[in-house]
């Protein structure tokens, strides 16, 4: 049993809730048997994408079309998708097998031909013995195999997955995120997944889509958009970035000198597009900064303000003499160890490495608002 593979394309998807845009003019492509996340915060509208996808919703205007096919006019039960739901939604009077064969015989499948298909989803998400079983006497993670075997019943073309591990704890929702790597290969089915969880997204997809407030922010690989954001809301919400506000200064000879808040200059071995005396927001990966306890070249003073220890990293939280907080990460056996509490630092801005971005209003007032490391 082997999905039939299609590529999917949105072209200018445009939604609204009473006369409020939840979405526009959102394009991207999906290559055949790829898994894509949806990625981005709560409210930004990869739902409401998931579900127009799915027919849930109309698109006026906009097309979406699988394998070259439109599916505007096609309702939902004709558009060759399956959908796993964020809780699920199975049947709670149907056992196991009946949830899984419900599509077959909505589709007029013999009772044998049912029988057979839905042993052979049983086994493939490894639920052989549960046949009878309701969905209450089901863990999390049982109930969720149940839903992708329900969703893959008919070989549906595109399968779509709206945040199908939020209600489940770090374990299992790893242990599924590898079952589901398993399915989707062993299926070979174009995937999309929805999920706020950027983690999540660089793990399970081979391209993703940022979304922010409706519209599409970079659709790259994981490791493009990470290694080379578009904007600095990618840059923040995909992985860890530290914001340091400076100002553009001369740039000549293939070079571009900037003024760090904390007062500090710095040379970029490359010309900005920004013109001399333009604010910016500098952004580096925490494991991009290198800290040493002599002052070296280039380096920035900085206050250590506390170390932990994180499996086999060490977390560093440092403050610039402006207040401008930053974080490093280093492996634990080669980390500069530290008390906390006014301990003098240096820290190094590998230059080739930062990115530059222009800072408005909205981007300043949250520079340092980057969350958590975790």
């Amino acid at each position: 049993m082997q999905g039939r593979s299609k590529p999917l394309s949105v072209r200018s998807l445009t939604h609204s809730y009473a006369g409020v845009p939840a979405v526009e003019d959102v394009s991207f492509e999906i290559a055949p048997g790829e898994i894509a996340a949806l990625l981005g915060p709560s409210g930004c509208g990869k739902t409401t994408v998931l579900r127009a996808i799915a027919g849930l919703l109309p698109v006026r205007p906009g097309v979406i079309s699988l394998g070259g096919v439109d599916l505007s006019p096609l309702p939902g039960r004709a558009r060759d998708i399956g959908m796993v739901f964020q809780n699920y939604a199975l049947f709670p009077h149907l056992t196991v097998a009946e949830n899984i064969g419900y599509a077959l015989s909505c589709r007029g499948w013999s009772r044998q031909r049912k029988r057979t298909r839905v042993a052979e989803l049983i086994a493939t998400v490894q639920l052989a013995g549960m046949e009878r079983r309701l969905p209450r006497s089901l863990s999390g993670g049982q109930q969720q195999r149940v839903a992708v075997a329900r969703a893959l019943a008919v070989d549906p073309a595109l399968l779509l997955l709206d945040e199908p591990f939020a209600a489940l704890d770090r374990a299992l929702r790893l242990e599924l995120q590898m079952e589901l790597i398993r399915l989707q290969r062993q299926f070979g089915i174009t995937t999309i997944i929805v999920t706020h969880d950027q983690e999540e997204a660089q793990t399970l997809a081979n391209r993703i889509i940022v979304m922010n407030r409706g519209h599409v922010e970079q659709v790259g690989t994981p490791t493009h958009i990470y290694d080379n954001p578009a904007s600095l809301f990618v840059n923040r919400f995909v992985g860890h970035a530290n914001c340091i506000r400076a100002s553009v200064g001369a740039g000549c000879s293939g070079h571009t000198t900037l003024t760090i808040s904390s007062g500090e200059t710095l040379t970029l071995p490359r010309q900005l597009r920004f013109a001399a005396g333009s604010p910016v927001v500098l952004t580096a990966r925490p494991e991009e900064l290198t800290l040493s306890l002599e002052p070296c070249k280039d380096a920035l003073q900085a206050e250590l303000l506390m170390s932990l220890p994180h499996g086999p990293n060490v977390i560093h939280s440092l403050a610039l003499s402006d207040g401008t907080e930053l974080k490093i990460v280093e492996p634990r056996d080669r980390a500069v160890i530290g008390s906390p509490g006014g301990k003098q630092v240096f820290v190094t801005l590998h230059a080739k490495k930062l990115h530059a971005f222009p800072a408005g209003e909205e981007e300043t007032q949250t520079l340092n608002q980057t969350g958590a490391l975790a």
